[in-house]
């Protein structure tokens, strides 16, 4: 495997045919990189739905195994990757000032704490009964430890990165990089999932259970020694299934990060760009910052009135006085307010588009392709699970008042997911504020602010050259003022900001009751009665995990939209 090196940013014209022969054979080694993804994802999923059932003979131990040999192999190989860099300075001649934004590193830093406590709770609980358990499944957290540590500081010194040295080699590190985190984030999917389910159907004799989930290794435990009976073990178990939602959403935002890094090997950049892309980042963030209040502080209501409901939901369905009914009427009216407001919102962001004359950008950009991809294909997890539910109720009996409100909510829900996706990837897709149609380049002062009127400029004195600045024109600080404070006060932005923080606080509720335990899938049993429960607990454990994360991303995404607003 021949290993390539890129022009520096300042090459001359001769360059151009290298880098033709290079665009060539990029699809060589993004193909070679691919299939070895593939591969060993195919035989991580192969182990992993393997070892989740009794009657298979593969055990939860070749599972940890295998997971702690690919966190090994992908830690050395990052570890290379930042020696390499560091040891050759035209490594990286081009950053892409779109991939890994401050807030989704932040929360890739926040998701990697959270999973690093995990591995704190699981070591743990592994080690309440060392004597009767294999040693992988203690090195097993404390590798994983070491992999999100070494990860974490990767991502965020590197994610930005277009490398141009050992172009194969870095394709194939980071695909198998990737990998590892979905291989993570499967095995921890099939055990929360399969936790949850247990939990809600502990009375069902016939039900496979997982080996992976600690309630059922000790029953499967050689000689049974293996009970977690004192109070430490107990507080460490239950710890570590509150914290496997972080984990999940940490291996997901690494998988989105890595993805973009290896669009970017051996991308070429403009040279006027000084290693940035067409595009515009804010000099300054602050929130709540011209803002009309109303989405803020309706969000906030809407999100602290959830958390009650959640708690309310917790206590009545794991309660013995039979109140399940209760509280499913009490979770289904809260989520069909707040999913109605959404998709009202969101149609009003979709109107004021109509009204706005910036022009569409469209810029190569794979940090943006990605999220759309995402917000699409994750959106069908929880369209699958509405459409089944609408069958359920539709078709099935009896029809009662809990019935019409899971049918309410499996129609809200569609509804809700299509216009805010219609939302964001507009917002996304839109030009820098200012920006006139045909003219996406965005216009910014010395100080890096977006201002409209370009024509009176011209006769005002030059600031000093910024070189993070793309199409910088001369501005006075007083006349930057004055130009910038009119859109800057402009009802459509400050109505476009109100309505990405609505959206965004909504979001993160919707996330937080799946995530950490709430199924009213099973608690109401119209799709149980309906489609059995093998069937409709395989469709829940496929699709609910994918709106979890459309959940997360839209976080993200609507955070971007409420930045670049």
């Amino acid at each position: 495997m021949s290993e390539e090196s890129a022009p520096g940013p300042k090459e001359s014209p001769p360059a151009a045919p290298r880098a033709g022969s290079r665009e060539v054979w990029k699809k060589g080694g993004r193909l070679l990189s691919v299939l070895l993804a593939v591969n060993v994802l195919l035989l991580a999923c192969t182990l992993i739905s393997g070892g989740a059932f009794n009657k298979v003979a593969v055990y939860d131990t070749d599972v940890f195994a295998l997971l702690t040999t690919m966190m090994l192999l992908a830690s050395l190989w990052i570890l290379f990757y930042l020696l390499r860099t560091v040891r050759c300075p035209d490594a990286v001649p081009y950053r892409d000032a779109h991939a890994g934004p401050i807030w989704l590193r932040g929360g890739l830093v926040l998701f990697g704490i959270c999973t690093l406590v995990m591995d704190v709770f699981k070591t743990g609980y592994y080690s309440s009964f060392f004597e009767c358990q294999s040693a992988i499944k203690i090195l097993h957290p404390l590798t994983q430890a070491v992999f999100v540590i070494v990860q974490t500081y990767f991502l965020w010194v590197s994610a930005k990165d277009c490398i141009h040295v050992h172009l194969d080699l870095t394709r194939c590190g980071l695909m198998f990089t990737l990998t590892t985190n979905l291989a993570i984030w499967m095995a921890a999917v099939v055990d929360e999932s399969v936790h949850q389910t247990h939990s809600y159907d502990s009375s069902h004799s016939n039900t496979s259970h997982l080996r992976l989930a600690p309630d059922r290794e000790a029953d499967s435990s050689v000689g049974g020694d293996c009970s977690c009976n004192t109070a430490i073990c107990q507080i460490f178990q239950q710890g570590y299934f509150y914290l496997y939602p972080f984990n999940i959403e940490y291996s997901l935002f690494a998988s989105t990060m890595l993805y973009v890094m290896w669009k970017n090997v051996g991308r070429l950049l403009a040279s006027s760009t000084h290693g940035h892309s067409h595009g515009h980042t804010p000099s300054r963030v602050s929130l709540f910052r011209e803002t009309l209040f109303a989405g803020p502080i309706l969000g906030l209501m809407l999100f602290v009135v959830g958390l009650a409901v959640f708690i309310i939901y917790e206590v009545q369905v794991s309660g013995e006085g039979g109140r399940t009914q209760q509280a499913l009427v009490i979770y289904y009216s809260f989520n069909i307010i707040c999913l109605g407001l959404m998709t009202l919102v969101s149609l009003s962001g979709s109107v004021i588009y109509r009204f706005d004359r910036r022009a569409m950008d469209h810029h190569k950009n794979p940090t943006r392709t990605l999220d759309v991809a995402l917000l699409m294909g994750a959106a069908l997890g929880q369209y699958a699970i509405s459409y089944y539910s609408i069958v359920a109720v539709v078709v099935g009996t009896p029809r009662d008042l809990l019935g019409a409100l899971n049918l309410a909510h499996a129609l809200l829900m569609i509804a809700q997911h299509t216009f805010q996706n219609v939302f964001i990837i507009e917002s996304l897709h839109r030009g820098p504020p200012g920006a006139k149609p045909h003219d996406t380049t965005p216009k910014e002062s010395c100080h890096g602010l977006t201002f409209a009127n370009q024509d009176a400029l011209h006769t005002l004195p030059a600031c000093p050259p910024t070189p993070r600045l793309v199409g910088t024109n001369p501005v006075g600080p007083q006349e930057a003022v004055a130009i910038i404070s009119a859109p800057r006060g402009h009802w459509r932005r400050r109505c476009l900001k109100d309505i990405s923080l609505f959206l965004l606080l909504c979001n993160v509720i919707l996330w937080i009751m799946p995530a950490f335990g709430a199924r009213p899938h099973f608690s109401n049993t119209v799709e149980v009665d309906f489609y059995g429960y093998s069937l409709w607990a395989a469709i829940v454990n496929i699709c609910l995990p994918f709106g979890i994360f459309y959940r997360m991303h839209a976080v993200s995404s609507l955070l971007e939209v409420y930045v670049l607003s």
